[in-house]
């Protein structure tokens, strides 16, 4: 089902068009940690490890593919809110080529680079050879990241959130099934927990694309379409690129403060890669109400209707904080028992030190849920350079306070865990200040034409 957001119930609406989203990266987030889960409980603290910090690296590389395809998908929604066929098909044919080249090169890029990256990240030694194993097959699947994700906005884009939530649901059935098998069954090791999520993205890559072949032949692009047009280029790009920098600039940080946790060595690194993935799946329903706000921002934006922005920003901030209060509660109550989830309960120190991590973060979850609002909407609105400004204070935040914080003996790794929320909290009062002054602003549209 395709949703016009710029008509009817905002709040009903946005969380018809929400909720599939939300489902749908529950189920990636689902298959995330089955990997680790799985990992942790049949090959030990040294292989959780290993999947943890080549997540975080997996999570960086794929960032900038993500952002790509989020920067087209707001011009993609832009020109849908706008009934412009035509500027829509030449998006779709530019960002395609576009991000597609990008993704190859980045692959051969990464590959080229592992060992120096390994070293950067100051991976043990001990660590080393089960993150190289896991890498080297976890990269085949880079391109399917690509693939999924362009038809995904697209669809998003045009109002379909449900498509994209099936085909991940499968993508996450099977690669549960096949983490089992690969892992516990055949005994491939790290190197199963990687194929079987390669082969899933794959899956859900290809098999969206040949959907949206199939079921909507309106994005086709027609003939004379399939050309470099500067005007539409030069949009993407400011879209695109800006998007791709704000999401690379907050997972390189992110990066950043994986090295500093892998220098406290294998337990830290085992109960960080299990608290995180915990953090992750917490918070993702935010992260993708941000998603599906953006989208209905800038259809709204592409109609020119700024009171509907308006109304829609109030109820979207309310909501968020509404959850996030219930989320807290849940994760700070059961943070023990999560953590079993993933570790023996032999390891009590690597519990305690994930219990630790969990307590700090979601006390602050409002935090990042206020932060994904803002990253979407000024995306929506042509002011993707703000959501760059936000992301660049609460990671430079994040990391010097992470490495001056933990290098402190009455702090030590709680310092990392502290510096996060406090660079949630700078970047979202720098986000009310940029909403309420550029409010007029922002809403007196200038739609391309």
């Amino acid at each position: 089902m395709n949703y016009d957001l710029t008509e009817g119930s905002i709040m009903k609406k946005l969380l018809k068009f929400a909720f599939p989203i939300m489902i749908g990266n529950m189920l990636q987030q689902l298959y995330n940690v089955a990997d680790t889960l799985i990992v942790g409980r049949y090959l030990g603290e040294h292989a959780l490890a290993a999947v943890g910090s080549a997540y975080t690296l997996m999570v960086f590389l794929t960032s900038i593919i993500l952002g790509l395809c989020m920067g087209s998908g707001a011009f993609f929604s832009i020109q849908f809110g706008s009934r412009n066929k035509d500027r829509l098909e030449k998006g779709i044919f530019i960002a395609f080529l576009s991000i597609g080249a990008v993704t190859v090169v980045l692959n051969i890029l990464v590959y080229i680079g592992i060992q120096p990256i390994l070293l950067f990240l100051r991976v043990p030694e001990e660590i080393i050879p089960w993150m190289k194993e896991y890498l080297l097959w976890i990269l085949v699947g880079v391109i399917a990241t690509f693939l999924y994700n362009f038809a995904a906005c697209l669809l998003r884009a045009i109002g379909n959130s449900v498509i994209p939530l099936w085909f991940v649901g499968i993508s996450a059935v099977m690669n549960i099934g096949m983490d089992f098998l690969f892992i516990k069954g055949l005994g491939w090791g790290i190197s199963g927990a990687a194929i079987a999520t390669v082969i899933s993205q794959y899956i859900a890559g290809i098999g969206i694309l040949i959907y949206c072949g199939i079921k909507h032949p309106e994005l086709a692009v027609k003939r004379q379409n399939r050309r470099w047009d500067s005007v539409i280029l030069k949009e993407l790009t400011k879209l695109s690129f800006l998007t791709c920098l704000q999401q690379s600039i907050m997972n390189f940080g992110i990066l950043l403060v994986q090295g500093l946790v892998n220098s406290f060595g294998p337990v830290v690194m085992a109960a960080f890669a299990a608290a995180v993935k915990i953090d992750s799946f917490a918070y993702a329903p935010v992260q993708d109400f941000g998603n599906a706000f953006s989208t209905y921002v800038a259809q709204n934006y592409g109609a020119g209707k700024k009171e509907r922005i308006r109304r829609g920003m109030r109820d979207a901030v309310l909501g968020v904080l509404l959850f996030c209060a219930v989320i807290t509660a849940l994760v700070v109550g059961f943070s023990k028992s999560l953590m079993l989830l993933f570790i023996d309960q032999s390891s009590t120190e690597t519990i305690a030190v994930g219990i630790g991590y969990l307590h700090i973060e979601a006390a602050f979850y409002f935090g990042i849920g206020l932060l994904f609002l803002f990253y979407g909407y000024f995306r929506a609105v042509h002011k993707p350079g703000i959501s760059v400004v936000l992301t660049v204070i609460s990671l430079g935040t994040r990391v010097v306070l992470a490495y001056v914080l933990s290098s402190l003996p009455m702090f030590g790794v709680k310092g990392i865990w502290m510096a996060i929320p406090i660079g949630w909290i700078l970047a979202d009062i720098a986000g009310v200040w940029y909403y309420f002054r550029d409010r007029r602003k922002t809403t007196t549209f200038e739609r391309g034409c």
